[in-house]
C-alpha cells in the first residue's frame, strides 16, 4: 500500500515498490487524456451509469445501439482508446499516454510490460468481440486491430504502488499536479472522481461504495486507485481477486483504512490532511 498525502508526504507498507500490471486503473490516465482531446463530445459515443453487468459483457452493447455505458468497463475503455488514436500512430498514442503518466508520478522508469501485452493479444477475444460489435455500429472510427493493439499494451503498464499513487494526486488536489501545474479543470477532475465513485469496480461499484466510500478504480491485476479528494491518493496491491475481478485484500484494506481515518466522501469527518 501507498498514500501520498495532500500535504506533500507518502507512507508506504508492504510491497510498495514491487511493480504489477495496472490493467484497468489505466483507463482513469487514458479517460483523462480523452476529455483533453473532445471534452464533453466523448459522451455522445460512451455513457456515465454503472451497467450493473460484468466488465467485459457484451449483452448492453446490443440493446444500446452500440454505445458502452461507461469508460470503465472495457467497451468503453475501447472507445476511449479510439478518440485518444485520433491523429496518431499506435506507437505515438501509447508514447503519449506513457509520458502523461510520467508526468503525473514524477517517474521516468515506468514502463510497459510487452509480455503481458502479447498475452493480452492472445487472449482477448471478447475485447475481440467488443470491439468488432461497436465497429458495427460506427462507434469506433480506426481498424479494430489497432485499436485493441493500443487497448492491450496500455493495459500492460507496470507501475508499483508508490509510483500509482502519486500518479494519482491530481484527482485529490482538484485537478492539479503537484508542482502547481493544472492537470485538468477542477470540474472535470471532480466529474472523473464521480465517474470513478460509481462505476469504478465494474457491478460491485455499489458495495465499494458503501463499505469504503472512495472513488476507486480497480484492475484484475489486483491493483486499486482510491481517491480521497482533498486529502489522499491511495494505491494497495494484493493480486487475489473476488468473483467480480476485483483485490479481496485490497478492497478491505481500504475499507478498514476508511473506517480508522474517516476517509470516506460520505463522512463528516474527512477533511484535508495536514
Amino acid at each position: 500500500m501507498a498514500v501520498a498525502t495532500a500535504d506533500g508526504g507518502i507512507v508506504l507498507g508492504g510491497s510498495a515498490d514491487v511493480g504489477f500490471s495496472i490493467q484497468s486503473i489505466s483507463k482513469v490516465f487514458g479517460l483523462t487524456l480523452a476529455l483533453g482531446k473532445v471534452g464533453d463530445e466523448l459522451w455522445k459515443r460512451v455513457g456515465r451509469e454503472p451497467s450493473g453487468t460484468a466488465f467485459n459483457s457484451i449483452v448492453q452493447l446490443e440493446q444500446e445501439a452500440g454505445i458502452p455505458r461507461n469508460p470503465f468497463i472495457n467497451a468503453g475503455a475501447i472507445v476511449v482508446t479510439d478518440v485518444n488514436l485520433g491523429g496518431y500512430r499506435p506507437r505515438e498514442a501509447l508514447g503519449e499516454l506513457l509520458r502523461f503518466v510520467r508526468y503525473l508520478a514524477e517517474d521516468e522508469t515506468i514502463a510497459i510490460d510487452d509480455e503481458v501485452a502479447r498475452s493480452e493479444a492472445q487472449t482477448g477475444f471478447r475485447n475481440i468481440a467488443l470491439a468488432n460489435y461497436m465497429r458495427s455500429f460506427g462507434n469506433l472510427v480506426h481498424p479494430v486491430e489497432l485499436v485493441l493493439g493500443t487497448y492491450f499494451h496500455q493495459c500492460a503498464i507496470a507501475m508499483t504502488c508508490r509510483q500509482l499513487a502519486l500518479a494519482g494526486r491530481y484527482l485529490m488536489l482538484d485537478g492539479c499536479h503537484p508542482d502547481g501545474g493544472r492537470v485538468v479543470p477542477e470540474r472535470r477532475a471532480r466529474r472523473i472522481n464521480a465517474l470513478m465513485l460509481t462505476c469504478g469496480h465494474y457491478d460491485a461499484s455499489g458495495d465499494f461504495a458503501f463499505r469504503v466510500g472512495m472513488p476507486g478504480k480497480s484492475g484484475v491485476g489486483g491493483g486499486i486507485l482510491a481517491i480521497v479528494p482533498g486529502s489522499a491518493s491511495i494505491a494497495v496491491w494484493s493480486p487475489g481477486l473476488n468473483e467480480n475481478g476485483n483485490s479481496k485484500l485490497g478492497s478491505l484494506a481500504l475499507e478498514r483504512l476508511a473506517e480508522a481515518t474517516g476517509w470516506s466522501v460520505f463522512s463528516a469527518r474527512l477533511q484535508p490532511a495536514r
